[in-house]
């Protein structure tokens, strides 16, 4: 049954992503509702908890069924960084980085290490009623590259290689990315689920 949805994002890179991924459903923003000031601290220490608190909150100010994405690049040499600070990496409470600058900082750091071992994660949060839930995690694994390539894409994806591709994430079209990516395969499994609930709004 088609359903209406309030993805919790301000970011129209991921709505655009996620509106082909979800094609039976009616996906709406919180501005959409005249929620022009959504923006919940982001406290959580794992994908999971920063996706729940937007999900949740976007629920409580809307009643609708939400959606919320909390993603970002792990990469293995440096412990896992940037992980859930991707977004903000670099800025030490000041001013956020440029996609390009946060990719040159993340080169910079890993000049002359031969671990280049990364992944790509996307945790979806669906909250659909108090106390109701279902989260999906999903991964796109890669190595960070030598120097960035492609134009497609946001943020990391001109240097995240992947090798069983020959490309870099932004090197892939929209339709190769949306198959293959962490929230990609996300959004193909929760959109599997939504097809099993009946949440009638």
């Amino acid at each position: 049954m088609p359903m209406r949805l309030v993805v919790a994002t301000n970011n129209p890179h991921k709505i655009d992503e996620l509106r082909p991924l979800f094609p039976y459903h009616e996906l709406l923003i919180p501005s959409d509702l005249g929620l022009k000031e959504f923006c919940p601290e982001e406290n959580g220490k794992t994908f999971f908890e920063n996706a729940y608190i937007k999900a949740k909150t976007i629920y409580q100010l809307s009643g609708m069924p939400s959606i919320a994405d909390d993603s970002g690049l792990c990469i293995e040499a440096l412990s896992g960084r940037p992980g859930i600070e991707s977004a903000r990496y670099g800025s030490n409470g000041g001013r956020l980085l440029t996609a390009s600058e946060k990719n040159s900082l993340l080169l910079s750091e890993l000049v002359n290490i031969s671990n280049r071992s990364c992944a790509f994660v996307c945790c979806l949060v669906l909250y659909y009623g108090k106390q109701r839930f279902i989260c999906v995690q999903e991964t796109l694994e890669g190595e960070i590259a030598k120097s960035p390539k492609g134009r497609g894409g946001f943020g990391y994806d001109p240097i995240v290689y992947l090798p069983q591709c020959g490309k870099t994430v932004a090197e892939l079209s929209a339709n190769e990315k949306n198959k293959i990516s962490h929230r990609g395969k996300a959004a193909q499994k929760m959109a599997s689920i939504l097809s099993t609930l009946n949440l009638e709004h």
